[in-house]
């Protein structure tokens, strides 16, 4: 049977720990948050009631939530079912901390790291058998209130205990959708998604150069490509500049030495300047694109032109084309091809690496990046053997789960309306 979890610890009270935090109150859990000092948890716990729409939908459920510093209360671990690390992004602190809750947690207890990209084993080094044993991540997505996906991704010696339990919890508890991923630089959501969004800075660097503007390039990334509405830019406007240029120097640090990903982990020269700068995107008042007040009625929204680095007001455009629209030969089909095609590509090879199957990456990027269709989905959509004659036309190696698909003779990655999938040995399994 598997135990069940009535209590949380949550280490770290910034945005994502605070909504943790909330989304275990809502469900009645008891929950213990804590950070570097009384009155800055304090204020992480108040924010949940602020605003039309507060993270707490049940304000009456704030009682659930008890608050503490790391120097006073770290000791109190020891009562919880689960302890989730969210601290900031920062590999000594997290090591610290794990080292902290080694000396006091329940020795049944489950431990998570709460990270976006940093590979568990960095984290865990140097600590106690009995906690690997009982550690993994519990990736969220913010915000965490809305946001579907959770990334389960266990550690090498991780018990079985730990993931099912995690999983029955996260599922029936969180109402999350859970994805199994592996212990590799981002995992499955990032890893792919901020290829997408990197590689796409670096080639609309040469779009821009051929009169693309941003505002086409976002219509064009965006409904057509199966992706948000926000497109390219105004995807990192929300994400924020300073967030992509850490990812890029995570990436950096761990992207296996020979991923296509390297050639794009910086930013390219005028986002770099944009950065440096301060114009991060919607946190900073404006990035790519900003909202111009004209009077008390009137607003336009402008874009910044980075080659001229001033503000104009944006246009408006639209295609009509699909993901076919990646096999058109004109400026637009090839920049597709270039970003979209390219990132198709990368989520094919990345099979066994990231993940064991198909189903956890579609599932991944639908939950957690808002796309209408996972990548393996998209290649049905588009044509995976029309793909594969790209690939042949461009002199691109076929990636791994193209060349299964390939070798089975198959021609989609999933049938019986997409209650079968492909699996890596070319036979069809059951979607669970």
């Amino acid at each position: 049977m598997t135990p069940k979890i009535n209590s949380v610890a949550i280490l770290g009270s910034g945005t994502m720990g605070s909504g943790i935090a909330a989304l275990a109150a809502e469900k009645n859990c008891k929950v213990l948050l804590l950070d570097t000092s009384k009155e800055l948890v304090l204020k992480g716990r108040e924010g949940l009631l602020m605003g039309n729409n507060p993270t707490l939908s049940d304000v009456s459920k704030i009682k659930n939530i008890e608050i503490g510093s790391f120097d006073e209360d770290f000791n109190k671990i020891k009562d919880f079912d689960w302890i989730c690390e969210v601290v900031v992004e920062d590999l000594e602190i997290k090591r610290s901390i794990f080292k902290e809750i080694d000396k006091y947690k329940n020795p049944d207890a489950i431990v998570s790291s709460n990270t976006s990209g940093i590979p568990l084993r960095e984290i865990t080094k140097n600590i106690s058998s009995r906690l690997l044993e009982n550690v993994c991540i519990t990736h969220f997505f913010n915000p965490v209130k809305v946001m579907k996906l959770c990334e389960l991704i266990p550690g090498e010696r991780t018990s079985t205990r730990v993931i099912d339990t995690l999983r029955s919890f996260l599922e029936k508890v969180f109402n999350k959708g859970v994805v199994n991923g592996k212990d590799t630089v981002n995992f499955i959501g990032n890893r792919i998604g901020c290829f997408l969004l990197l590689k796409g800075l670096h080639e609309s660097t040469d779009a821009r150069k051929k009169d693309i503007t941003i505002e086409q390039i976002d219509a064009l990334l965006s409904k057509p490509m199966g992706l948000p509405p926000t497109g390219l830019y105004g995807l990192i406007d929300l994400i924020g500049l300073d967030v992509m240029n850490s990812v890029g120097l995570n990436l950096s640090k761990n992207l296996p030495e020979k991923d296509i990903g390297r050639d794009y982990v910086l930013l390219p020269e005028a986002e770099l300047e944009m950065f440096k700068n301060g114009q991060l995107g919607r946190k900073t008042g404006g990035g790519f694109y900003r909202i111009k007040k004209l009077n008390e009625t009137e607003k336009v929204k402008e874009v910044y032109d980075l080659d001229k680095k001033s503000w104009r007001i944006a246009q408006k455009y639209t295609y009509d084309n699909g993901i076919s629209l990646i096999f058109n030969e004109s400026l637009e089909g090839k920049l597709a091809w270039d970003i979209m095609g390219s990132t198709l590509w990368y989520a094919a090879d990345l099979i066994p690496e990231i993940a064991d199957d198909i189903v956890n990456i579609d599932r991944a990027m639908r939950w957690g990046f808002a796309w209408s269709k996972g990548p393996f989905e998209l290649l049905d959509l588009a044509g995976s053997n029309n793909f594969i004659n790209k690939c042949k036309e461009k002199n691109m190696p076929i990636p791994n789960m193209l060349k299964v698909l390939l070798d089975s003779g198959e021609k989609t990655f999933y049938k019986d309306e997409q209650k079968k999938y492909l699996s890596l040995d070319g036979n069809y399994c059951n979607v669970s």
